[in-house]
């Protein structure tokens, strides 16, 4: 009786998984590449960067400058003045490394600038995505951009035009 019942329920969660998973792919990259919204926030994310990066180095460059001439004149100091210098020497280094954590550290202001410029977007590709798959009758849709797990994957497959549709992008 046991090994009926058994047979039995194994029989069953065969025959509700053998019903036909429907899927499809998007191709991220390409649907970002057509989205002029997307690269404007690129580009004004690297102009950012750019620019607090050159701060940064300007820092670094400075604290080097001090480091030199700290060298050439050191042995025309007496200690307290070397202690000053050293002193004034790290400073500059800290706050340039304060300043480069402040700008690129995990929750810095490019982190703070990126969430604001792309999560828009995101979350209209998201739901752009979601309607291709409510429509569709899709349980997943996978990306195959970021998955490097898929080899081969037949076009017909492939909804990220209609994405781009759906999105007022289309071709």
């Amino acid at each position: 009786m046991k090994k009926l019942a058994f047979t039995l329920i194994a029989l069953l969660a065969c025959v509700g998984t053998a019903s036909a998973q429907k899927f499809a792919l998007i191709d991220m990259e390409y649907i970002l590449k057509n989205i002029p919204a997307y690269e404007m926030a690129n580009e004004q994310l690297n102009q950012v960067s750019q620019r607090w990066q050159r701060e940064v180095d300007n820092l670094k460059k400075e604290a080097d400058t001090m480091y030199k001439n700290y060298q050439s004149d050191q042995v025309f100091l007496t200690d307290a003045q070397k202690k000053k210098k050293e002193e004034e020497i790290m400073a500059k280094e800290k706050e340039a490394t304060q300043l480069n954590y402040k700008y690129f550290g995990p929750q810095g202001e490019l982190f703070k600038k990126r969430q604001s410029l792309m999560k828009p977007i995101q979350d209209d590709v998201y739901n752009a995505v979601k309607k291709v798959c409510d429509e569709r009758g899709l349980q997943v849709i996978f990306d195959r951009a970021s998955s490097q797990s898929i080899i081969f994957a037949s076009p017909r497959i492939d909804v990220s035009n209609e994405v781009l549709d759906k999105l007022g992008y289309g071709k």
